[in-house]
């Protein structure tokens, strides 16, 4: 009797049981899932973007660096007296992936390192550097120097590297390896893997025979996997590789190109036509070539200016690489088409600065560079590469730097002169 009293009080608890775990899973049905809150600055975007899902860093460093394959971006935030951090984020969700330990920078007090990425192999890196000197301390001499911080994007692993570098150096990341020149023929290149510094000196830089050009005004651009890529006065090269006056575009004056800008697969050049042709005073070629063979992947004309820019625009590409634009210029390199945005006469030039997989491109007009249009200054504008049809926008819309997986990125300026780096989804 106790056995059978005893199984109906079991019986009557695993049925309660059942009806608790019912209605505990009807109760999380109704329930619905957390919000998760959205970037807190709302800024008049381009219409393509939800400004109410993304994310929102303040403080940020004024330069950030992107790692396409990784889904990560990097930047800089302030982490006590002159002390910096390089913050690490998924680039859909803002998460932090790791954070590095702080360091002191050898830059001014107050002022940012600089940040770049870089791509060897399989493996992505950021480097966060800086310039100055440093006293004597104990078996290091008093000198100048670059400082890198270099991390793997994979684990946040460190290292530091120092070159001892006597002038301003301009430090880039486009190869698989980082660059340092000092703006001329001196060079040294940087193994992100493993810290190793190869130092180039400019009689090693291997001259085309039978070029005066290249003897003059020599200059380091970047680091491909063939070797150095270098420019002279009107001619250009890669170190043991190809040389520009082989593969100049058809019409142009063979000896006049000049490399403007280079991307991680892609330099873009400005040619001369050959002379006494009947466009040789009124027009330009601008050619992108493939960094690795240097042949032209595709081409546009455009007008002479009147005035020759003291500084041309850096290239941008599309997350997929398959857009690039440039000032004026835009191309698509699958399709071969190329576009130079300004009236007949070359006058009302547009500012592009920034291009999605889709072929949407931003700019603006009435503005002489990037920075500007990225300032809000300038009519803003949005270009669809399908059409080549120019869209003015509102006056107050701003300009996405740069897209990457699916967020556009924004940079903010608040009334306390603190910097926003702002991510807002591509709208479904």
């Amino acid at each position: 009797m106790s056995m059978l009293g005893g199984l109906g009080i079991l019986l009557m608890l695993l049925v309660l049981s059942m009806c608790d775990a019912g209605s505990a899973a009807e109760d999380a049905k109704k329930k619905k899932p957390a919000k998760i809150p959205g970037p807190a600055t709302k800024l008049t975007v381009p219409y393509g973007y939800d400004t109410a899902k993304g994310w929102e860093a303040a403080d940020a460093s004024p330069e950030y660096a992107v790692a396409q394959s990784s889904g990560l971006i990097g930047y800089l935030e302030r982490a006590g007296d002159f002390q910096y951090r390089l913050r690490a984020v998924e680039a859909k969700t803002g998460k932090t992936k790791w954070a590095g330990e702080p360091w002191r920078p050898l830059t001014a007090a107050g002022s940012f390192p600089r940040v770049l990425s870089v791509t060897k192999g399989e493996s992505q890196y950021f480097v966060a550097w800086s310039y100055g000197s440093t006293r004597a301390e104990g078996l290091n001499a008093a000198g100048k120097f670059i400082s890198l911080d270099i991390y793997d994007t994979a684990d946040g692993g460190r290292q530091r590297v120092e070159v001892p570098w006597a002038v301003a150096p301009v430090v880039t990341g486009t190869g698989p390896g980082i660059l340092i020149s000092d703006g001329k023929a001196k060079s040294s290149v940087v193994d992100p893997e493993t810290g190793e510094i190869d130092s180039i000196p400019p009689d090693k830089l291997g001259y085309p025979g039978n070029c005066a050009n290249c003897r003059t005004l020599t200059e380091v651009l970047a680091i491909t996997d063939k070797g150095l890529l270098v420019s002279g006065a009107r001619e250009f090269w890669v170190l043991g590789g190809w040389f520009s006056r082989n593969l100049a575009p058809r019409g142009a004056e063979v000896t006049s190109g000049l490399p403007t800008s280079v991307t991680s697969k892609h330099v873009l050049a400005r040619w001369h036509h050959a002379a006494k042709t009947p466009k040789a005073a009124t027009h330009e070629i601008w050619a992108v070539h493939d960094l690795a063979t240097g042949k032209i992947v595709v081409q546009a004309e455009c007008r002479r200016p009147t005035i020759a820019p003291s500084e041309y625009p850096q290239a941008k590409t599309s997350p997929d690489g398959r857009f690039l634009v440039a000032g004026s210029l835009a191309f698509d390199l699958e399709d071969k088409k190329g576009y130079c945005f300004e009236d007949p006469d070359g006058t009302n030039r547009l500012t592009l600065v920034s291009v999605t997989d889709e072929g949407t491109v931003f700019g603006a007009a009435g503005v002489r560079s990037a920075g500007d249009a990225l300032a809000g200054a300038g009519a803003p504008l949005m270009v669809d590469m399908w059409t080549g049809e120019p869209e003015l926008m509102d006056s107050n819309v701003r300009l996405p730097q740069a897209e990457t997986l699916g967020v556009g990125l924004f940079r903010w300026t608040d009334a306390k002169n603190r910097r926003h780096l702002i991510a807002y989804h591509l709208k479904d």
